[in-house]
């Protein structure tokens, strides 16, 4: 009954490990959770003022299934303003939250057979949405020796006729890496002279630490502008995740016509209200709040990557970016699926699996929680392996 394209997707081990956490919970056990991808900020008022404006006034009706107009005209402020990126309101796209940006994009440029070179650790859903969209995801893996960034060489070794994108993420989710603007630049000259498109996924650009500077794969060059594609959304930086507010920058009009396209026959448009409350989440009007949680999740970073780093037995590269750590307990245990598992069942302390990022024998852990949470999770973590058991 169910289609071949559907049957292609696996299931993702952040959601299995999701919901055996909260079987514990309710079973009365205490468990600490690490695994989600969410601030645990509030939203800031002046987003929040916005969108109870916007209700009270009956803004509540059908808009452009883009977005309107006073939205793009933000995004592609923001876009001038913090990335030196210049695009016009024809090459934006607003959408249900940054998935459905990529979503929309690789249906609307990959067809069956196109290879699509994906660095990993990757988000869990790049790989999906590629072969959902008839793609071969073509793999290139990096470590802890590379602070999980792909080299030039490894990208021009993995190039092969049928290439069409390169998915490049910095922050990135799961290791906290930040491509410097000499790297992308690197990347940017392997490309030129083909046809390769440049999923750029920026959601974290907001959440930098330690001097880090933020550099969007677009800026490089004139060439990497005309083939990169750029994600965005406030989901990370500005605590918006329920609001699901995304969007997509390309200098190919017709890309952007083709993605509302579809668009409009799938979700139509973002939420009305959200669209308002964006609008602030994109001025400038949270960049207090922003910053305030940036401090916050710099602290954080710092703390627990000195706890981690004196476990026996785990590793970690303290990240540039996003709030996760990959943490790499390979000499404790090479299946991070059996690892995390285990950590939850006898431990209480609830971490997604390396595996499920395309790099087994790590687990990420988020630090999106407050200090003492993050101090009782990793004790308990290092507790667990002092008692761990292979067999």
């Amino acid at each position: 009954m169910l289609s071949d394209r559907i049957q292609v997707l696996s299931e993702s081990m952040t959601i299995a490990i999701t919901a055996l956490a909260q079987q514990l919970k309710r079973e009365g056990k205490d468990i600490l959770g690490f695994s989600a991808g969410e601030p645990d900020f509030d939203t800031p008022h002046v987003i929040k003022d916005a969108a109870i404006k916007a209700i009270e006034e009956g803004f509540t009706k059908y808009t452009p299934v883009d977005g309107i107009i006073e939205l793009k005209e933000a995004i592609v402020d923001k876009l001038a303003r913090e990335n030196d990126l210049h695009y016009t309101t024809d090459q934006v796209i607003a959408s249900n939250g940054a998935k459905q940006s990529l979503f929309n994009l690789f249906q609307s440029v990959i067809n069956p057979g196109d290879e699509v070179i994906i660095p990993a650790p990757y988000w869990v859903t790049y790989p999906e949405i590629a072969k959902y969209s008839g793609g071969i995801p073509v793999i290139i893996e990096t470590d802890d020796k590379t602070a999980f960034k792909m080299t030039p060489d490894q990208l021009k070794n993995a190039i092969t006729p049928k290439t069409k994108m390169l998915v490049l993420t910095s922050p990135s989710n799961p290791t906290g890496s930040v491509y410097t603007k000499e790297e992308i630049e690197e990347i940017g000259k392997v490309l030129e002279g083909t046809d390769i498109l440049v999923a750029s996924d920026e959601m974290y650009e907001k959440l930098v630490y330690h001097g880090t500077r933020f550099t969007a794969a677009a800026s490089v060059s004139e060439d990497m502008f005309h083939r990169t594609v750029t994600i965005n959304g406030l989901s990370k930086s500005v605590a918006m995740t329920g609001w699901r507010f995304g969007y997509c920058a390309a200098a190919n009009k017709d890309l952007i016509k083709a993605m509302k396209k579809l668009q409009s026959q799938s979700t139509s448009n973002v939420n009305s209200i959200t669209q308002i409350a964006a609008i602030k989440g994109l001025d400038g009007s949270a960049d207090a709040d922003i910053e305030m949680m940036r401090q916050a999740f710099e602290a954080r970073c710092d703390e627990a990557t000195s706890l981690f780093n004196s476990v026996s037995g785990l590793s970690v590269v303290k990240p540039k970016g996003a709030f996760y750590l990959f943490v790499n307990h390979k000499e404790i245990e090479p299946d991070s699926m059996k690892f995390a598992k285990s950590l939850l069942e006898n431990s209480g302390v609830a971490v997604v699996p390396g595996a499920g990022f395309g790099s087994d024998g790590y687990f990420r852990f988020s630090f999106a929680t407050d200090i003492d949470t993050i101090r009782e999770g990793v004790r308990r973590i290092e507790s667990f392996i002092e008692n761990y058991d292979k067999r």
